[in-house]
């Protein structure tokens, strides 16, 4: 079975080679700000915005490739119902690592499944993630061990690398955490 991936996430494509589904990676070119600001604006939830934003990519995506099955994903941070998006800068990161010191928050991750432009399968997960108590100089020695362009790509914390000291538990498949659902996407297309 072969995927288009609606992504420029490394993290997604290896999930998914590591699961045995070859992938072509077309970017959709999404501007995800501007979506969230408009679904923030009408008061959509998180979930919501995790949602729409898979399904955007796919369907985009999807248009262009005719009878192709595109996969578009997204993931976000839920902060007491509120979205917590990729930091723009160092210091935007340390503020979202001090909101969420000491607490639990939700990470959510969304996929979906377009073909010719529309969505025929789609699944959200919502796992829960606490964190550590954090002091300052912990906050600035873990951001001093992540680049830039992981730091913005993929937002906070990694699971899959440092990120994991940072918390004390962590419910919710790993996977998803890092940003798919990889065994709900094998049941839909193994049944296909």
């Amino acid at each position: 079975m072969s995927i288009i991936l609606a992504s420029k996430s490394g993290v997604r494509k290896k999930i998914l080679d590591e699961n045995g589904i070859s992938c072509e990676v077309i970017h959709s070119n999404v501007d995800e700000d501007q979506v969230k600001e408009s679904l923030l604006n009408e008061k959509a939830s998180p979930l919501i915005i995790s949602k729409n934003l898979a399904e955007l990519k796919a369907n985009k995506v999807s248009a262009n490739n005719p009878d192709k099955l595109v996969l578009g994903a997204d993931s976000v941070i839920d902060l007491n119902n509120n979205l917590i998006s990729k930091p723009k800068s160092r210091e935007e990161a340390k503020q979202i690592l001090q909101s969420l010191s000491g607490k639990k928050h939700y990470l959510i991750s969304s996929a979906c499944i377009s073909k010719n432009g529309s969505m025929i399968w789609n699944h959200t997960e919502k796992s829960a993630l606490t964190m550590k108590k954090l002091n300052l100089d912990e906050i600035q020695s873990y951001l001093s061990k992540i680049r830039d362009e992981e730091l913005y790509a993929y937002g906070v914390y990694q699971i899959e690398a440092d990120g994991r000291s940072l918390f004390l538990k962590i419910e919710g498949d790993e996977n998803s955490i890092m940003g798919l659902p990889v065994e709900k996407i094998k049941q839909y297309l193994n049944n296909q």
